[in-house]
């Protein structure tokens, strides 16, 4: 039975049950049984989805409330259907998704720019939102465009016009305050208040707090291109009844891209790139992988199990060979079930841990392998002391890739004056920094500060042939401009023991065990 807004707060959303409980057996099966079992909470979700900035104007208030009540209904009512989101999507909201894109951001293929939008933006968001209400609003093909990977290749993006822009950050943070009461402790990926360095964290103080001895490296080829919209849009439907959101959804989907003149529509992918486009990939990854993987967890585990996930990229821990070997077979076969595939080149299962070296050495297969996870390799070492100790250092690969990228634009700017060139090599260096001045990777740093400056220093010898930029010179210009080689991060056990607390309310239990990897 439909259950509909409470008379007494009309924003409060009507919602069902889900799909699975309204469903006969027959047509269930297509969707695994753990689709609809309890999920995790984390610390600092409450409150989340009511942290949006809006406008300043008093939509700020509205906005915030509105997102709370979803919020809190969706975390109350785990099984139900959101069947009345749409007349949430209203002006104030279509202004805060406005003014929350990047002002800087590359055109669709409207070329409209959002400068150009605010010129008069009272009339265009009032039309906008009179569009959306009326059902006449059309999305437009995205803009296909490339940037380099690390490793020479090209990744393709889609660009959105940007009123689908404005569309599509508006209806994910509609959906954000539902899914974010769903999603799993372990995902990291594209959500609010959690980053590369939360998981990096938890992978860390994970492998250090349990038994870990195998390491399943695991990447989804092509993940952002393979997915099937079909299964998209039946995983929506779990939690969303509403179909006005899942039609907007499917114009996205359906409205293709556009590449030398040629509008191409597939029924596969989600346009990486697009704003939608993440919340959509960690939906289908839920549904996909996470709850069968946390369920394989309680059941398929005979040993410790810690899982780490970033998007596609994810890494699963074990502490017996056997478990790593049976959810490596059974994830292949889960995945293929929704149309994903693992990259057979970047998912391997390694030997690491505590124990790791000292075995294979009387094994006579000397050091420990070594995996990537998010920008940095880690390896099995050890402190001063001669404890186990998990050592990070920046892939070298990327590492390359970044000086690369700056001797390029060096060279455009050879003739600027040393100030602009010294601010523009600060910014950058400091940037570098503030993401991978992590313990144990205070060498690369200073590998990379150093080449930096040889950088800038053949750079600037081939402005004349009566150069005069001695190392003595060039010392006094990198320590006025570039900022030194410090570790900025601290340790992952002393913020992880921050950022979540040692116990938390769970699933109707009054007290759960959260550690790193999710709750136990």
């Amino acid at each position: 039975m439909t259950h509909g807004p409470e008379k007494s707060d009309p924003a409060i959303v009507a919602m069902k049950p889900t799909n699975k409980a309204e469903q006969p057996a027959a047509e269930r099966s297509a969707v695994e049984p753990e689709a609809a079992e309890p999920v995790e909470r984390r610390a600092g979700t409450k409150g989340n989805a009511g942290q949006q900035s809006t406008h300043r104007t008093q939509s700020r208030t509205s906005v915030s409330q509105a997102l709370e009540r979803i919020r809190k209904a969706a975390s109350e009512r785990k099984k139900e259907r959101f069947t009345a989101l749409y007349h949430h999507i209203n002006t104030e909201l279509l202004e805060d998704a406005f003014f929350g894109l990047a002002q800087n951001a590359a055109p669709g293929v409207d070329r409209l720019t959002w400068k150009d939008y605010e010129a008069d933006f009272e009339r265009n968001i009032e039309d906008l939102h009179d569009r959306v209400q009326r059902g006449a609003y059309r999305a437009l093909p995205s803009r296909r465009v490339y940037i380099p990977k690390p490793d020479g290749r090209q990744r393709p993006l889609a660009v959105a016009a940007l009123e689908d822009k404005i569309v599509q950050r508006a209806v994910a943070t509609l959906l954000s305050a539902i899914y974010e009461e769903d999603f799993l402790g372990f995902s990291y990926g594209f959500r609010p208040g959690r980053g590369t360095h939360d998981a990096l964290d938890a992978l860390c103080v994970g492998m250090h707090s349990k038994k870990v001895s195998f390491i399943l490296d695991a990447d989804i080829r092509s993940f952002f291109d393979e997915i099937s919209q079909q299964w998209l849009i039946r995983f929506l439907e779990h939690r969303i009844g509403d179909r006005r959101i899942i039609r907007l959804i499917q114009k996205w989907l359906k409205a293709g891209i556009l590449e030398d003149g040629v509008v191409s529509v597939s029924g596969r992918g989600t346009g990486q790139g697009s704003v939608i486009s993440p919340l959509l990939a960690n939906i289908y990854l839920h549904y996909a992988l996470d709850l069968w993987a946390a369920r394989w967890r309680r059941r398929g585990a005979t040993g410790d199990m810690i899982i780490v996930r970033y998007a596609d990229d994810f890494i699963v821990g074990f502490q017996h060979h056997g478990d790593g070997r049976f959810f490596l077979e059974q994830m292949r076969e889960r995945l293929g079930k929704f149309a994903l595939s693992l990259h057979p080149e970047k998912t391997r299962l390694i030997e690491f841990g505590r124990f790791a070296a000292e075995r294979r050495q009387r094994q006579g297969l000397g050091k420990p392998e070594t995996f990537n996870f998010l920008g940095f390799t880690f390896i099995c070492g050890k402190t001063r002391a001669g404890k186990f100790q998990i050592k990070r250092k920046t892939r070298g690969d990327r590492l390359r890739a970044k000086l690369k990228e700056i001797k390029q634009e060096m060279r455009r700017r050879m003739h600027q004056p040393i100030p602009e060139q010294g601010k523009w090599l600060g910014r950058v260096v400091r940037g570098y920094f503030n993401y991978h001045a992590v313990p144990t990777n205070g060498r690369a740093l200073d590998v990379f500060r150093h080449h930096v400056t040889d950088l800038w220093r053949r750079t600037l010898r081939r402005r004349g042939q009566k150069h005069r930029m001695t190392w003595t010179r060039m010392t006094q210009l990198v320590d006025a401009w570039l900022p030194k080689p410090i570790i900025l991060h601290p340790w992952p056990s002393d913020r992880f023991a921050v950022t979540h607390p040692r116990w938390e309310p769970y699933a109707g239990k009054p007290l759960v065990r959260f550690c790193a990897g999710g709750a136990r």
